[in-house]
């Protein structure tokens, strides 16, 4: 159980594992619940644990930047898991979008209460994975120190009964796609539920045109910023039909393979985060296009090429303090793993993509100038 596995060069084809047979066998037990030993009585030792886990993972969970942080302290004292990594740029990218909507150009195009809605959304959505997510991470944490497997404990902490399978199984065959995908497939089902199907968030957030515009503007984008020498470049890829499970869960695979199937990109990726502290500001990854702090004069006007400022000030994008810290309430418990429709999304899959996000970011910050622009002259309303 060490961090060799890490320095993979390549993702797998889509191949069924070798013990994929007794996987699915103990996958299928699990649902009906009899894997689970219901009776089993706790240690003082396990309750000691389980205190501890909830006790650290209430103090991460404040807001997206003790999140994206604890994510990636994680990472880099167990590179073996890699999911800890990609949720490390997948939060970062939460905190982005979250202080866009306090930034240079939502507040001109949305309203003050749907910016409102769109920040719970996000915040919500970033909470609550967190919350199901971290204490898997720290049980694994927990093993390492005591020697031996712990996943007994993921159901006092009402984590699936998905993942108490998966994790046993990784614990024996040392499988980090085995593990990624199924935690990918989990945090969306996990989700699924509590936000995406969720009432008041289809109304105020998914079934509005603010939201189904991002696919037709490219602004609903995953990016990793990397180190190319003295300049930071962008991979990442653009999410379509959000609100589908499948499609989410096809595009967290795909983000996998961008972030892990070339070991100079996972490398380039991760010299970047541990020298660039998480804030919320998109500063972060290009100074030279966005500050912290808005710039120039009201009316002043911005001319954007390749994103490139070539006159007026840098764009507006603040940092995560814009937004009060959340008390959030108890999610439901239940178990979301009720069929086997997943199983399939196990297997890992090589994905034909360059990843070549910049340009389309690029595009979409022009875009949004103009229509900034367009809006604040009433040419729209």
């Amino acid at each position: 159980m060490n961090g060799l596995l890490a320095n993979i060069s390549l993702m797998p084809k889509k191949k069924t594992p070798p013990y994929w047979k007794e996987l699915k066998k103990e996958l299928k037990e699990a649902r009906k619940g009899t894997h689970i030993e219901k009776t089993k009585k706790l240690s003082q030792e396990d309750k000691r644990v389980l205190h501890a886990i909830r006790t650290q993972t209430k103090l991460a969970n404040r807001d997206n930047i003790t999140r994206t942080n604890a994510y990636l302290r994680f990472y880099l004292e167990y590179e073996e898991i890699h999911w800890s990594l990609l949720a490390h740029m997948v939060s970062r990218n939460a905190g982005w979008t979250m202080t866009d909507l306090k930034g240079e150009y939502l507040p001109i195009i949305l309203s003050p209460s749907k910016r409102d809605d769109f920040f719970s959304f996000l915040e919500r959505g970033n909470w609550l994975i967190f919350q199901d997510a971290y204490p898997q991470l720290l049980i694994y944490k927990y093993s390492i120190l005591q020697s031996k497997p712990l996943f007994y404990l993921l159901p006092h902490l009402h984590v699936s009964s998905f993942m108490e399978v998966i994790w046993t199984y990784y614990w024996k065959t040392n499988d980090p796609h085995l593990l990624t995908s199924a935690l990918i497939i989990n945090e969306q089902n996990y989700i699924d539920s509590r936000i995406i199907q969720n009432n008041h968030f289809k109304t105020a957030v998914l079934n509005t045109l603010a939201f189904q515009l991002q696919d037709v503007l490219n602004t609903n984008t995953i990016l990793f910023p990397m180190k190319d020498g003295k300049n930071v470049l962008l991979s990442g890829a653009t999410v379509h039909h959000f609100s589908h499970l499948r499609e989410r869960i096809k595009f967290g695979k795909h983000l996998y393979y961008l972030l892990f199937s070339k070991k100079a990109t996972t490398d380039a990726v991760l010299d970047w985060c541990v020298h660039h502290p998480h804030t919320g500001s998109r500063k972060d990854y290009w100074n030279h296009l966005f500050h912290h702090v808005k710039e120039g004069i009201p009316g002043e006007k911005r001319v954007l090429t390749n994103c490139e400022v070539q006159t007026g000030p840098r764009i507006f994008s603040p940092e995560l303090t814009v937004w009060k810290e959340v008390a959030h309430q108890s999610p439901t418990i239940h178990d979301w793993f009720t069929s086997g429709d997943c199983l399939n999304d196990l297997i890992p899959s090589e994905i034909d993509s360059s990843g070549n996000i910049q340009r389309i970011h690029c595009r979409t910050l022009e875009m949004l100038e103009k229509i900034t622009l367009l809006h604040t002259i009433g040419l729209i309303p």
